[in-house]
């Protein structure tokens, strides 16, 4: 097997010892062509030619970011192909939460998932996934065919497991700001930004709206967590389940809030922490499940995150599920 193997050499959770005796290990068992990512979105256009230099199966020892951007790579230097003509995707986790590796089942350790690995490509285990594809635009305009819509500045990306719009939203821009000054991306910064963050911002206007094909538009809702499986993120060892019912095998699961005060955020973080597959109560919810397809307007620009990677304020964003879209070494 050809593979090309993506590291970030700014990985939180490994240093340049564990990569090289990573690299070793992978290389004793496959043609392995090694390249370390440079820039933001460097992993994207290097996965996006791996097709056409030949590649079986595209190796990736980084976050959850350096992976999301590898698989933009993978299915838009494919456009139209499916999972079984596509190099198939290896996860090696290297960053602070690992969730995507860590959904799939492999171990949140560099060493013990390249062992996991191993064995899967030994055995010849592969796992086909499904992914959300998240679409919006740079510039105010409809997601119904308004000002700009369909032009240039029409945006899309796929993620692996979660995408969300307002508060969390909020959270992950402050602490990109927070790593950009120095500080390490771990549990204790995203809860300590979070709470901080809880008391700032607006907790009295409501600015997002659900919209699905042939139902009536549901508003008021103040954050919104969409979700291709499950669980949502960690904090730490403890896994964080709004949308325990998500999966790589069904549509997209989507919670919402329509109230932000303190006591309804304490009682619905008491119900999502844990291993958990009831989902979560309360009036104040809007809750979807195995969804191919729904839009998230707003009234205002409000921020918006994929896969822990913050994409800036917009004001309407289509979900769609993509079903079967990669192949996984699991």
């Amino acid at each position: 097997m050809r593979a090309l193997l993506l590291v970030n050499p700014k990985a939180t959770s490994t240093h340049r010892r564990t990569r090289d005796v990573l690299i070793r290990a992978l290389g004793a068992t496959m043609d392995l062509t090694v390249e370390e990512t440079a820039y933001r979105g460097h992993a994207t256009a290097l996965a996006g030619t791996a097709h056409a230099k030949g590649f079986d199966a595209v190796a990736v020892l980084g976050g959850d970011g350096t992976i999301n951007e590898t698989v933009n790579g993978l299915l838009d230097g494919q456009p139209g192909v499916d999972a079984s003509g596509r190099p198939a995707l290896v996860v090696i986790p290297g960053g602070s939460a690992n969730v995507f590796a860590r959904a799939l089942g492999l171990p949140n350790n560099a060493v013990e998932a390249t062992g996991a690995v191993l064995e899967a490509l030994r055995e010849g285990r592969r796992r086909t996934i499904g992914l959300g594809q998240a679409i919006w635009h740079d510039e105010v305009s409809g997601p119904d065919g308004g000002a700009g819509a369909g032009s240039d500045h029409t945006r899309s990306r796929y993620f692996t497991f979660c995408a969300g719009l307002g508060y969390d939203a909020e959270v992950v821009r402050a602490v990109e700001g927070l790593r950009s000054a120095g500080l390490r991306a771990m549990p204790a910064l995203y809860v300590n930004t979070a709470v901080r963050h809880f008391f700032v911002t607006d907790r009295t206007r409501p600015a997002l709206r659900l919209r699905r094909p042939n139902r009536p538009d549901e508003d008021g809702i103040f954050m919104a967590i969409v979700s291709n499986t499950a669980p949502w993120t960690y904090a730490g060892a403890r896994p964080i389940n709004p949308t325990p019912w998500a999966g790589f095998d069904t549509g997209l699961d989507l919670l919402g809030l329509r109230k932000l005060n303190l006591p309804t955020v304490l009682g619905f973080v008491r119900q999502i922490i844990g291993e958990r597959s009831a989902l979560p109560r309360g009036k104040r919810l809007v809750q979807l499940h195995d969804e191919d397809e729904f839009t998230l307007l707003a009234t205002r620009p409000v921020a918006f995150q994929l896969d822990g990677d913050y994409l800036g304020e917009h004001e309407w964003v289509v979900f769609r599920a993509i079903p079967d879209a990669l192949q996984v070494l699991v």
